[in-house]
């Protein structure tokens, strides 16, 4: 058995939120450069050049990337040989949010009741999503998600008979409706199967995959491919403005299901995929 304070758990928290909001995980960085060389169209190499020009101005001013710093997600993976020590888990991630939110003059963009809509004024609560596995470690991935992708996101209850034609379609409209609202270029997560709330999660947790990394199933990894060339082939483009680089990257997590259900997510994220992991 090993013990974890959280204390430890706040302070890794709280420099993972203002690391992950300065400077972009290497392969979101090197799928914008990539794409800026693959582009045809010239004002799309231009809004490429601009989003590089960014990414780099935030890190190294140390300074946001985007306006909006996000509502921060937080995936656990906590081996079942762990001992967490201290404060009640959920309090210590607020806290670390809270702190990073604080010391990194990041934008507080939380509302306490999403009706009667008042800022929190720290940022917080976040969603914390915890998962037990073997071992004795624990795995902080912090994802802090804007929502003006968040928005364009969304969830199909198809039916069996829909098939991979069904799903490949709601892939299709999720991003065609979206447009320009999604800031692109995107990254499309997208979880299959499960229950209306797994597939979900399962989307979320797409985006926090490496861009360029594939399905281990092969018929999966075939979808990525096939959606990612369909996707640049609506001609949406950086910023909306027209290009053969709609998105930089599709990744499809999935999970068993019923018999009678078919649940597809769609979670859309513009380039700016914070996503920031970490073991202790």
């Amino acid at each position: 058995m090993r013990t974890i304070q959280t204390s430890d758990i706040i302070r890794n928290i709280k420099e993972m939120c203002m690391a992950v909001n300065t400077e972009l995980s290497p392969d979101v960085r090197e799928a914008v450069v990539s794409a800026k060389q693959r582009e045809e169209s010239e004002i799309g190499r231009q809004i490429l050049g601009q989003l590089e020009e960014n990414m780099e101005i935030a890190r190294t001013e140390q300074i946001p990337i985007c306006q909006d710093t996000g509502m921060t997600v937080v995936f656990m993976k906590i081996g079942q040989d762990v001992h967490i020590e201290g404060d009640f888990l959920e309090d210590a991630v607020n806290e670390g949010i809270r702190q990073g939110y604080k010391e990194g003059y990041l934008r507080k963009s939380v509302v306490g009741d999403p009706l009667l809509r008042e800022n929190t004024r720290d940022n917080t609560p976040g969603v914390l999503h915890c998962e037990i596995v073997p071992g004795e470690e624990l795995e902080i991935t912090v994802a802090p998600k804007g929502f003006g992708s968040e928005n364009m996101s969304r969830i199909f209850m198809l039916k069996p008979a829909d098939g991979a034609e069904g799903v490949k379609k709601a892939i299709l409209d999720t991003v065609e409706a979206a447009g320009p609202n999604a800031c692109p270029p995107m990254v499309i997560g997208v979880g299959i199967g499960g229950t209306f709330e797994k597939c979900a999660l399962l989307a979320k947790k797409a985006l926090t995959r490496e861009l360029g990394s594939h399905s281990p199933l092969p018929h999966i990894r075939e979808m990525e491919e096939e959606m990612l060339q369909k996707v640049n082939g609506l001609g949406i483009g950086p910023g909306g403005l027209g290009g053969r680089t709609t998105a930089i990257g599709l990744n499809i997590e999935t999970y068993p299901t019923h018999i009678a259900g078919l649940p597809v997510a769609v979670n859309i994220c513009c380039h700016v995929n914070r996503h920031i992991r970490r073991k202790l």
